[in-house]
């Protein structure tokens, strides 16, 4: 490893390790509702000053650098797929604001002179940086719920732990978390109770930071924790060269046996990850932006509706960019959280149908909001009577979740959040039947508009053609049939439009063909069957994974085909950037 000079600025010359891959430079402040992206103008290396450049047309952008300085998250892409995340955050970092035009600005920054952050009472924080591991284990829910995460930083006070995005419904700020497990590279482990004091989203790629103060320490666990914190600022001055009487790893940060075979695991999936298109990353994007919505809400009390409207026009301009593209990417949504899954498949889907039946029709942007924020009491729900929406519910439980239309409407009175009529419309009505069997408020026949046809009609096949609560999901044609046979709950002739839009084997599904390939349908033609494929899997050979698009005149190649499959059922996995 080559060591810097030591005159360097060592916070300077990890945020340069970090500038020479694919990175993106967040500004956050605890009272807005969203970070700005901004790039780096300047960076010296020995007397640490930074300059960042960020483009604002709002008019509170001083709001920004709060009552201490400037926040922000650095996020670094590495590896040859640039798909191994690395990440640096400063907070209250000193900075002067000036104004170039109309939107741009420059914030001319003063890097501390140490990565080593002071705390209350003399405490120091570490942060966890160039390639620094350990994991982490919150158990939110005694014996129900575990959430896994990675240590950012690390203190005799608490930590930081970085989390998946779909993870952080289940949690909240002042919890208390009866178990906080953190386990180093060399298999060595520390626990303690906790208690989370912060909670926001974490830069651009699904995650979020959760602060937690340790708990309740004994005076064993306290001078364990004393040597981790010790042995981690080791290896930290040892990773930055501040101290050139370092030479050597600390041995906390030596990969054992268990954990080598965890990173071989985790390469590999990655190596996976790199495959997605521009449009897929777009789609996931939109299941991100929805989830930091949702926490916005529950911890800050405020309805980010700058966020929620985004992520609509987003779903529109990728519906018209390349509809069958588009339809292509939603699937790749099915190992998302299921209200997450299903909100934006949906009004992916309404936006779709909507637009082709009238591009100019003046209700979509409202419709497909209303489509995006109908399933969000579900997470607003979660508590130690329903610790999470993955478990196969017992009958209290699914009462609790039938109260997740009130939920929300609550909620967003609280917020003070009026929605329009129309999407008020498909909160509240998204599920009402026809024939007055389903809720809220058992609404029939004419009480019911035509937008509300619509959806219901993609928001039932959608959850029929899903795994539920441990009801397998149905083939697409299983799925129209149970529709039809519904008798008078929904729209018939709105299901004759979905099955002549969509085909019996639709695009995004999992074919089977009779020589033992699985393959994602790309495309259909206009008879509605599977014009292009991209093969994964052949049976005969499970273990290993295949990427191959077939266009119909090459079909004959992997046999007739059979019929539409479950993905859980032959191990196919969906990857998460």
């Amino acid at each position: 490893m080559a060591v810097p000079a030591l005159y360097e600025n060592p916070s300077a010359n990890v945020i340069r390790s970090l500038l020479q891959h694919a990175h993106e430079l967040s500004v956050y402040a605890k009272d807005m509702p969203y970070p700005l992206k901004a790039e780096v103008a300047e960076l010296d290396l020995s007397t640490g000053r930074l300059v960042l450049e960020v483009e604002y047309a709002g008019s509170d952008i001083e709001r920004y650098l709060g009552r201490g300085g400037l926040s922000f998250d650095l996020e670094a892409l590495k590896g040859p797929q640039a798909i191994e995340r690395e990440t640096y955050s400063l907070s209250n970092v000193a900075a002067k604001l000036i104004k170039i035009d109309s939107t741009l600005y420059r914030l001319e920054c003063q890097l501390p002179e140490s990565v080593f952050i002071p705390e209350n009472r003399g405490a120091v924080r570490i942060p966890f940086i160039l390639g620094m591991q350990a994991r982490v284990s919150l158990e939110v829910y005694l014996h129900e719920l575990n959430v896994p995460g990675r240590l950012r930083n690390l203190s005799v006070g608490g930590c930081m732990v970085d989390i998946d995005l779909s993870e952080s419904i289940a949690i909240s700020v002042n919890q208390d978390i009866p178990g906080v497990t953190l386990e180093f590279p060399n298999g060595e482990s520390f626990f303690a109770e906790g208690k989370v004091r912060h909670i926001r989203p974490f830069g651009n790629h699904g995650y979020a930071a959760v602060g937690v103060q340790f708990i309740n320490l004994s005076t064993s666990q306290t001078e364990s924790l004393f040597r981790y914190v010790n042995e981690s600022e080791r290896e930290a001055a040892y990773r930055t060269g501040s101290n050139d009487k370092l030479t050597y790893h600390s041995p906390l940060f030596i990969p054992g046996a268990k954990e080598k075979k965890i990173l071989q695991r985790e390469a590999q999936e990655r190596e996976k990850r790199a495959r997605q298109s521009p449009m897929e990353r777009g789609v996931m994007d939109v299941a991100h932006q929805l989830q930091v919505g949702l926490m916005y809400m529950k911890n800050r009390n405020l309805f980010p509706g700058e966020i929620f409207y985004d992520c609509v026009d987003t779903l529109r301009y990728l519906v018209e960019q390349d509809r069958k593209a588009f339809l292509y990417a939603l699937a790749f949504l099915r190992d998302e959280p299921d209200w997450v899954r299903h909100a934006v498949q949906v009004a992916g889907q309404l936006a779709h149908v909507m637009l082709t039946r009238d591009p100019h029709d003046p209700q979509v942007r409202e419709a497909v909001l209303g489509a995006l924020l109908h399933t969000m009491g579900k997470p607003l729900l979660i508590s130690a009577q329903l610790p999470s929406l993955k478990v196969n519910m017992n009958p209290a439980q699914k009462t609790i979740l039938r109260g997740h239309v009130t939920v929300l409407r609550d909620k967003l009175r609280e917020l003070g959040w009026e929605p329009s009529p129309t999407c008020c419309d498909v909160i509240e009505n998204a599920n009402e039947h026809l024939d007055g069997s389903g809720y809220p408020a058992g609404k029939r026949g004419e009480q019911l508009s035509e937008l509300i046809r619509l959806f219901a009609v993609i928001k039932a096949i959608d959850k029929l053609m899903h795994e539920r609560n441990g009801v397998p999901p149905r083939t697409p044609l299983d799925a129209y049939r149970r529709i039809h046979e519904a008798d008078t709950a929904y729209d018939k002739t709105v299901l004759v439009e979905y099955i002549q839009v969509y085909g019996l084997y639709p695009i995004g599904s999992l074919a089977k063909f009779s020589g033992g390939f699985l393959a994602w349908v790309m495309d259909i033609d206009g008879k509605g069957m599977p014009s292009q494929v991209h093969v994964v899997k052949n049976l005969r050979f499970p273990d290993t994974n295949i990427s191959s698009v077939l266009t119909k005149g090459d079909f004959s190649q992997i046999g007739k085909l059979e019929d539409i499959v479950n993905p859980v059922d032959y191990g196919v996995k969906v990857i998460k950037v």
